[in-house]
């Protein structure tokens, strides 16, 4: 299964990179497939620095902020305890991991990695609605030079519907921060 989360890692020249992913997991938690692809900072960061921190939240916010490179300045952090990287102090439970294995012979990559330690901060306050809505729209933000603009114009305005009944303020925040980057994007881009 795809587990929606956050993962921190850092560069051989100590930058500290926080972006959201979603790894292929079971339920031990054991091992986890991350797919960065290699274009991105992640995929660059455990390339040359093979360990990194995978974050469950609820923060649907620093999702959304992660998503759209959008967080300056950096959330609040601590270091990792087995692997050298940095735990994000809002999250509810973490993974610290060490690559296996990466092949890269795609565009999109697949690292095989092993947990070495996990951490528990607070409980998981859950999904309503909104927050569900809001994960999607982040995925869709993502995607935006992969999907065709009608595609996700036309699902974040369906997204849109929860975020109205069920949202509070961080989600409203979250989607209208996501919804503001799409729209700057879809304006500037040319019709294909």
């Amino acid at each position: 299964m795809i587990l929606e989360g956050i993962v921190t890692s850092v560069s051989s020249s100590g930058e500290i990179n926080v972006a959201p992913m979603g790894p292929i997991v079971d339920e031990s938690m054991k091992e986890l497939v991350l797919r960065p692809y290699k274009t991105s900072r992640t995929y660059q960061n455990l390339r040359e620095k093979p360990q990194g921190v995978l974050h469950v939240t609820d923060d649907v916010l620093l999702l959304a902020k992660a998503a759209i490179g959008e967080l300056e300045p950096l959330p609040k952090m601590i270091p990792a305890e087995k692997v050298s990287g940095w735990v994000l102090e809002s999250t509810c439970r973490w993974y610290e991991f060490e690559i296996a294995s990466l092949d890269d012979s795609q565009d999109r990559t697949h690292i095989q990695a092993n947990v070495v330690h996990r951490g528990w901060r607070r409980d998981f306050f859950g999904f309503n609605r909104a927050k569900h809505a809001v994960v999607e729209a982040a995925i869709l933000a993502t995607r935006i030079h992969i999907v065709p603009r009608d595609e996700i114009l036309s699902e974040l305005e369906r997204l849109r519907i929860p975020v109205q009944k069920t949202a509070g303020p961080s989600e409203t925040e979250a989607f209208d921060l996501l919804l503001t980057y799409v729209s700057r994007i879809v304006d500037s881009t040319p019709d294909s």
